[in-house]
């Protein structure tokens, strides 16, 4: 007799509809240069995907559409600079926005529109799919723009000093070989004095500086050229527009340091006083010439000017990118994580595929990375850390590494108020000595063998310093 299989029922497809809805008051948003399109839960309006104009008064419709339609949390790409006049409106009408990467939001295969962009968003979000990039408090918000605006302004003055540098090499005036910054006395000088119409060599040679280490003779010799009128007109442009970046720069510091201020003293005292700064010195050319330090303090109760690579011009600029508030993250993981300066694992079948970290455009980290650059060359044990590694595994890694454990040092004093004390180039180095000595014993003694001392004969202890 022919025994007859059991048939089972079959097992039911998987919905979405039977995810947990998370969020249920959400909404998306495809944000755009000229039109945003909207989606709204399909039960909160008989027209759930809607276009509106980027118009103000069209951006407050919108908001009153999202409250009739009971939302109360929407998610958004961060499209450019056209969400920030949208989230702005939605933030203040109370609404929960959430700025998402939309590298994190790609769509499934097929057609790709506003509409199904907008729709996309809206499912993500209900099903607590979606995380909200970091964007500090308003305050903060208006220090960064002041101080990213300072910056595209050193660098656009910046590009008038290499023009003006190729001006001269087009004269044969080779001012740059022997003065190292013609932005600098010496070469302000001999430069108004060319556009002023002077050209004798030795009388533009008068006007070195005496702390300028080219001789006078030097001097001479590089401002021996062939001043043709058309070059000599490209100079003096390029130097007025200099001298105009110049003075933007003085009243952008003056806003910096109101604006400063005036976040200083909304906040409480701090318990602490301010410690002495670490060394003496003036501010660098690009630098705000105002004291940064007491109204920093003021604001954290920490002093990160404290900390190796971190003057305090350096240290406005990184709380101007993530803020004083380090609850954002949970730990120094989820911080150093966000920065990219952690590997980004890749595991399969439990194999580690790659480390690499993540490539991104942070300004909080390429800030990190170049003190890190800067500490390679100091005596100190973040220091010394980076010339070990690069001479290990390259320079680049190290860059990477040192950073890391420079962010790890930001996150801990702003959050746990640490008093950093550098042990030094010399203490680092013998603890990782002895760090050494211990694992070679380990592996000898695993071996069946010991580590002796070749000059006197006795047997390492993996303690010793």
């Amino acid at each position: 007799m022919k025994r007859q299989r059991r048939r089972h029922a079959p097992k039911p497809r998987v919905s979405p509809s039977v995810l947990d809805h998370i969020t249920p008051d959400a909404a998306g948003i495809d944000c755009g240069s000229a039109e945003h399109f909207v989606a709204v839960p399909p039960d909160r309006d008989p027209t759930p995907i809607r276009s509106f104009t980027t118009f103000t008064s069209d951006l407050q419709r919108l908001a009153d559409w999202l409250a009739a339609c009971r939302v109360t949390s929407v998610a958004m790409e961060a499209t450019g600079v056209y969400w920030i006049p949208l989230y702005e409106i939605l933030d203040a009408r109370g609404f929960t926005v959430l700025l998402v990467n939309a590298r994190h939001v790609k769509n499934v295969p097929g057609r790709k529109s506003d509409v199904s962009d907008c729709e996309w968003l809206r499912d993500l979000h209900i099903v607590g799919l979606l995380r909200g990039s970091f964007r500090p408090t308003d305050g903060i918000v208006a220090l960064r723009a002041y101080l990213r605006h300072r910056q595209t302004l050193i660098e656009t003055a910046g590009s008038h000093v290499q023009r003006m540098q190729k001006a001269l090499v087009q004269m044969n005036v080779q001012l740059p070989l022997v003065v190292s910054d013609i932005t600098g006395v010496t070469g302000l000088r001999i430069l108004r004095d060319i556009v002023a119409g002077h050209r004798d060599p030795q009388q533009l040679a008068q006007l070195r500086d005496y702390r300028c280490h080219a001789s006078e003779a030097e001097i001479i010799a590089a401002l021996t050229g062939n001043y043709r009128d058309e070059h000599v007109f490209v100079l003096q442009q390029n130097l007025e527009l200099f001298d105009t970046y110049q003075q933007q720069l003085t009243v952008c510091d003056d806003a910096i340091e109101r604006h400063l201020t005036q976040l200083a003293a909304a906040t409480a005292p701090p318990e602490t006083s301010l410690p002495p700064a670490r060394r003496r010195q003036k501010p660098r050319n690009n630098e705000p010439r105002f004291d940064v330090r007491t109204p920093l303090h003021q604001l954290t109760g920490v002093d990160l000017s404290q900390l190796d690579g971190i003057g305090p011009y350096n240290a406005l600029r990184l709380l101007s990118e993530i803020g004083t508030d380090m609850t954002r993250w949970p730990s120094d993981k989820h911080f150093t994580s966000w920065l990219t300066l952690a590997p980004k694992n890749k595991v399969s079948g439990g194999r580690l595929l790659s480390s690499r970290t993540q490539p991104s455009a942070n300004r909080a980290a390429a800030i990190l990375r170049l003190a890190a650059m800067n500490l390679g060359r100091t005596q100190t044990a973040l220091g010394a850390f980076y010339r070990r590694l690069a001479f290990r595994v390259g320079k680049a890694k190290a860059v990477t590494a040192t950073a890391r454990k420079l962010a790890i040092l930001v996150y801990r004093t702003l959050k746990e108020g640490l008093v950093y004390a550098d042990p030094g180039a010399d203490a680092y180095d013998a603890h990782h000595r002895t760090h050494v000595l211990r694992r070679l014993r380990q592996r000898a003694g695993n071996l069946g063998f010991a580590l002796v001392n070749a000059s006197t004969g006795e047997v390492v202890d993996g303690t010793v310093s």
